[in-house]
């Protein structure tokens, strides 16, 4: 087994906080290329009303995952740098927790799989989908244990590479068996699939633990200690996913299956985010550990601009050609533009709260996850406010879609101040990551993408994008980044040894 990392030196956090976000950055890179083949499939294909009663499955699995895992997926670093416990052990005592909660979650679905599908009937093996909750829970807490050993790479195999892949090629491949479910099925295998690439190198990285004994009075603790990082960890889920739950109540499930496209596409600048996730909790929870305050808001400050530029940079690449990036999936899937450019900017707004919430679930857990139910509730008030004033008025479905994105984005924008000033209070230092070199990165790419919109739309799509990319980048190194800001652009050979994908020919891991 590998032996437990020390402290990092403050020169250190930083090239690991850019090593780990250049590693992840490709994930995204390679989960963008996979989740677009996906969505084309599955509009091309399926439909847009099977894929709105997909969409609402999956939400309803996912939610429960999340509740299963208990806040470890963030929470685990922290318990991992305050014990004197062997390491094995305490990760083995987290899988036990989530497969204790996992099996209450399987088991109310089980018992009430209406709740998957409240809008459609339940034809065959549908009930069965909940076994993917203990395979997604499994999955996220045994990344989260590599991600405190810097073993950002096993994250970017398994949900950036197996994941959207086996989802994606078990789509095209099912639809020929069962156009009606084969994305429930689709799913269900790329969730055991992502479970398998996780235990491998998990069980390389910590192996069995022999001397463990499950302590159930230590499980409990655990449980109660991770209960507001699992309640701040839901809200967050749920702020992305509660405009779908509300819609599937008011609107048809192809209109839910329209929005859903959008969303997936404006979640992938999210993903941005979690890029430094594996690596920015251990890093903050060991300075916190340590007093170092100073060193937390630099962290955070630097995380929060990287991750603000680069969301910015990708909202303004998909917003400009949104009919067009819309269109590949399907033309019925166009009328959603409008939802995907209010969720794209939504994202950036979130980008400051989210960064900050890394840091709050170590050292005011509880005002966190207050801030965070605020949030929700304030969407979730606004998103039925908003749809039905727009019924009210008349419009259309489509139209009425666009209500929850807006409240969305004002309730993503609220809890971004909040929670940037709470943890300022906290840290005796500014932690905002916005600067105004922003506007003007974004200035030229406004300028490339109305060029881009003149050409046909094929044109515009193959050199637009990458031409809003490319003029953002351009004036945002030129005139916005640091000598630290760059750090996150140093590939090195290590980071190519980390992204080596299994041999396919030995059956095991590339060397690192």
């Amino acid at each position: 087994m590998k032996p437990d990392p020390e402290p990092l030196p403050p020169s250190a956090d930083l090239a690991a906080l850019a090593r780990g976000g250049r590693i992840n950055f490709f994930g995204f890179v390679l989960r963008l290329a996979a989740r677009l083949p996906f969505l084309f499939i599955a509009g091309r294909m399926y439909g847009a009303e099977q894929l709105g009663r997909f969409a609402y499955a999956v939400l309803i699995v996912e939610f429960a995952a999340q509740l299963a895992t208990l806040g470890l997926k963030r929470g685990l670093a922290q318990q991992l740098a305050h014990t004197d416990k062997p390491h094995v052990c305490v990760v083995w005592d987290a899988l036990l927790v989530a497969a204790l909660g996992s099996i209450l979650g399987m088991a109310l679905l089980f018992t009430f799989p209406q709740a998957m599908f409240p809008n459609s009937q339940i034809y065959g093996l549908e009930w069965l989908l909940p076994v993917a909750v203990i395979a997604l829970a499994w999955s996220d807490v045994m990344l989260a244990a590599l991600a405190y050993r810097h073993d950002v790479g096993a994250t970017v195999r398994a949900r950036a590479v197996v994941e959207p892949w086996v989802l994606s090629t078990a789509a095209f491949g099912l639809w020929f068996v069962s156009p009606r479910d084969g994305l429930l099925f689709a799913y269900a295998l790329s969730m055991v699939a992502a479970l398998i690439a996780s235990a491998v190198p998990f069980l390389k990285s910590y192996g069995i633990a022999h001397e463990w004994s499950p302590d159930p009075g230590a499980l409990w603790r655990m449980a109660v200690r991770n209960l507001p990082v699992a309640a701040a960890d839901a809200v967050e889920w749920g702020s992305r996913r509660v405009d779908i739950a509300i819609l599937g109540l008011f609107v048809s499930p192809a209109v839910v299956g329209i929005y859903y496209v959008a969303q997936n596409i404006a979640s992938l600048p999210s993903k941005l985010k979690t890029s430094f996730d594996p690596i920015l909790g251990p890093v903050i929870s060991r300075n916190i550990a340590a007093g170092n305050m100073q060193a937390v808001a630099r962290q955070v400050r630097q995380v929060g601009f990287w991750v603000i530029a680069a969301q910015l940079a990708v909202a303004m690449a998909l917003a400009i050609p949104g009919e067009g990036v819309l269109g590949l999936v399907g033309p019925a899937f166009v009328a959603g533009a409008a939802a995907l450019a209010v969720l794209l900017f939504a994202e950036v707004v979130a980008a400051t709260a989210t960064v900050s919430e890394s840091a709050l679930i170590y050292c005011a857990r509880k005002r966190n996850m207050a801030i965070s139910l605020a949030m929700i509730i304030l969407q979730a008030l606004l998103s039925v406010g908003l749809i039905l004033l727009f019924q009210r008025l008349g419009w259309p479905e489509m139209w009425q879609a666009a209500g929850p994105a807006i409240a969305l984005l004002i309730a993503l924008g609220m809890a971004a101040i909040a929670k940037a000033r709470l943890l300022s209070h906290l840290l005796k230092a500014p932690v905002s990551g916005w600067r105004w070199q922003l506007v003007w990165a974004a200035a030229a790419a406004a300028v490339a993408g109305q060029l881009a919109v003149l050409l046909p739309e094929w044109l515009e799509l193959l050199f637009g994008i990458p031409a809003i990319l490319v003029a953002f980048g351009a004036v945002l190194w030129w005139h916005g980044f640091s000598a630290e800001d760059r750090e996150l652009f140093k590939m090195r050979k290590a980071d190519i040894e980390e992204l080596s994908l299994p041999d396919p020919s030995t059956g095991g891991d590339a060397p690192r």
